[in-house]
């Protein structure tokens, strides 16, 4: 049986790419049962993580309104 990775991806590009190949596999329909939940439950930690990178670079990020630095909102 495989276990599923459980460190951290080196980046949000490394995530997005693991993330990716592992839809490709699992949509496959050809891993065993074994491996399709590990690799349901590793898709959800990526997630997980991408999610919180995309909100953190977005709570960084700053707009210039009128000559004053605002956080940027999503509108």
């Amino acid at each position: 049986m495989s276990k599923p990775k459980t460190d951290d991806p080196a980046s949000y590009e490394a995530a997005l790419e693991e993330l990716e190949q592992l839809v490709g596999r699992i949509e496959s329909g050809q891993m065993p049962l074994d491996q399709l939940l590990a690799g349901y439950q590793r898709g959800a930690v990526l997630l997980a993580f991408c999610r919180d990178r995309l909100e953190a670079v977005q709570d960084q990020i700053k707009v210039l309104d009128d000559g004053v630095l605002q956080p940027w909102t999503q509108e």
